[in-house]
């Protein structure tokens, strides 16, 4: 039995952080659900995607987490499959596809290693920031899959960071806190994975584990920190980059 796209990130994000021992695939949801789930979530998740959505919700030591991807989104993953190829005809299907799977397993995790306040606004910053990165490094493990020398160009990286950074209109949010929310975590992950761009394939595995594991405060002050690295420490470490493909997360 072949595997489908869904399991094969999920394994992905998996091997490159921690398995949370639950088939993610068996928490998707139809257009019923989320509709309901919707309502319960208040009228600032009008705002919020149409196409793809994660819910979540604690009850003592349960999470219970639905995962919904509209049918257009899939009628364009099943047209135009990013296994065979990534263009500006699936870019923006995948970027929902993934991100959404990305929220649902760091939340699994955080909650597994102990963390229940998911209501919070740094929670739900963590996550955003989380899935903005991770989601970068998946694409370019796409785009390096169909090159014949398996190295992302610079052009290939600004192609990628237009998509996913430049295409975003986070100040059309009505809801102040939606508005405030994604223009952080957009800029900050815009900024980390310019520094992720920078290592080599062994460093920056590294470097992202020790990132996940951080609160949201922490992630952000980390980031914040690199923007004051001196400009030749970022020099030689592209030079040690040279010749690196596109190997993170842990392909």
């Amino acid at each position: 039995m072949n595997a489908t796209l869904f399991s094969e990130i999920q394994r992905l994000f998996e091997r490159t952080y921690a398995s949370v021992g639950v088939n993610l695939e068996d928490c998707l949801i139809g257009d019923t659900r989320c509709v309901q789930l919707s309502r319960l979530a208040g009228a600032s998740a009008c705002e919020l995607s149409q196409v793809a959505r994660t819910f979540l919700r604690a009850a003592g030591d349960q999470l219970y987490v639905g995962i919904y991807y509209s049918s257009w989104l899939i009628e364009q993953l099943e047209r135009n499959d990013p296994r065979s190829g990534l263009s500006d005809a699936n870019i923006r299907s995948l970027i929902s596809f993934v991100e959404e799977i990305n929220h649902a397993l760091h939340a699994a995790l955080q909650f597994q290693s102990g963390f229940r306040r998911i209501d919070s606004e740094d929670f739900a910053r963590g996550l955003e920031l989380q899935a903005l990165v991770d989601t970068y490094l998946v694409l370019l493990l796409f785009v390096a899959f169909f090159r014949r020398t398996q190295k992302v160009s610079r052009l290939d990286r600004r192609w990628l960071r237009f998509h996913l950074f430049e295409m975003r209109n986070n100040a059309s949010y009505q809801d102040p806190n939606l508005r405030a929310r994604y223009i952080e975590t957009t800029e900050l992950a815009a900024d980390y994975t310019r520094y992720l761009d920078s290592l080599n394939a062994v460093r920056r595995l590294n470097e992202i584990r020790s990132f996940h594991s951080l609160s949201y405060d922490q992630k952000r002050n980390h980031i914040l920190s690199l923007r004051d690295r001196p400009p030749q420490e970022d020099n030689d470490n592209a030079k040690r980059r040279q010749g690196d493909g596109a190997t993170t997360p842990e392909a």
